[in-house]
């Protein structure tokens, strides 16, 4: 059973909405990648529960060549054998921010990206994170 939408959001607010997909744009140049970032995004819709998310960024890993046994994994990215240390930290990182209110960003959690990534990475990385958490609340608050 599917849920009436609300609101749509990216015509009532379209220059908000444009400034999401300016910065969009932006981590797209990231030395991220975009798997990285798409991972990221599927693991922050699975924890915010935002079928969008999950259909969005499930098919763009699929279409970039992502296995089904990692994409079928990663809600236990913790003690699955399918991911690297970079994207356990990074994974880290997305949960840490994703229950901020709960977390308060652990050095535990901030520190590990050090060795995996550069500053402008992990900046790039925590912007990333804030899209995504915006766009997850923009879809499952205007159900999307």
């Amino acid at each position: 059973m599917s849920t009436p939408k609300r609101l749509p959001y990216y015509t009532l607010s379209p220059e908000a909405y444009q400034g999401f997909g300016a910065t969009k744009k932006a981590l797209e140049k990231s030395s991220l990648g975009k798997q990285l970032i798409e991972l990221v995004g599927l693991r922050m819709s699975q924890c915010k529960g935002c079928a969008w998310g999950l259909e969005m960024h499930a098919k763009a890993l699929r279409a970039g060549g992502m296995a089904d046994a990692k994409l079928d994994s990663l809600g236990g990215w913790r003690v699955g054998e399918h991911f690297t240390e970079r994207e356990r930290a990074a994974l880290a990182w997305a949960e840490a921010l994703t229950h901020v209110d709960q977390t308060h960003a652990p050095d535990e959690d901030f520190e590990p990206l050090k060795a995996h990534f550069s500053d402008v990475e992990i900046s790039d990385l925590t912007f990333a994170i804030a899209l995504m958490s915006a766009f997850n609340r923009l879809a499952v608050g205007m159900r999307q």
